[in-house]
């Protein structure tokens, strides 16, 4: 399965390991108004985006009939545990926890 992750700057990291997963995230610690986010993307079209102050987005811009979510308060190991499920492919397991939409 292909994904790839966009650090805090926009460059592309290609199927990043774990490790590589927690630096692009830590990143965040540098982010600002006009860069204020890292995101999983997931070659089904699904994305995952994580901003400073513990919010995270859900959503699939290719599928107009799917709303994007919203998570707040989402703990750091949370963040990387979904990304995790995301580079798997796990859209299921993903998409059935608790977003606002």
């Amino acid at each position: 399965m292909s994904y790839f992750m966009y650090d805090v700057m926009g460059r592309t990291v290609d199927e990043p390991d774990p490790e590589m997963v927690r630096r692009v995230f830590d990143g965040l610690a540098q982010a600002d108004d006009e860069h204020p986010d890292v995101s999983l993307a997931h070659e089904s079209g699904w994305c995952l985006s994580a901003f400073g102050g513990d919010l995270v987005i859900w959503e699939n811009p290719d599928a107009d009939s799917v709303a994007p979510g919203e998570m707040r308060d989402v703990s750091r190991e949370e963040i990387l545990r979904l990304f995790g499920l995301l580079a798997a492919g796990d859209i299921t397991s993903v998409e059935e926890l608790p977003w606002r939409r």
